[in-house]
């Protein structure tokens, strides 16, 4: 394994020990969740360059677009939560309560 490798591993999992450990607000989840994107998206975009395959240079442009989508889509629920709840800590936010 290289040592490109090893960065990229070593950020997916940080960053996933960061989302399982620090959940009391929203927006460090998504924090979390936007750097995971973003390991895998240079894990990807290193893959065809490695391999001198063309067949895969499509694959991080999607991933990028559905990584764009996901930070939105988090965003919105973030300022929905905030506006109704009052704040964005996830214990506030039961489905149970509804």
């Amino acid at each position: 394994m290289s040592l490109l490798h090893l960065s990229f591993y070593s950020t997916f999992a940080m960053s996933s020990l960061g989302l399982a450990f620090h959940r009391a607000h929203l927006i460090s989840a998504l924090l979390c969740l936007e750097s995971m994107m973003l390991s895998m998206y240079m894990a990807l975009s290193t893959l065809p360059i490695e391999n001198q395959t063309p067949s895969l240079t499509l694959m991080p442009i999607l991933m990028l677009a559905f990584s764009a989508c996901e930070a939105g889509t988090g965003l919105a629920m973030l300022v929905a939560s905030t506006r109704t709840h009052g704040s964005d800590h996830l214990h506030n936010l039961n489905l149970l309560q509804c």
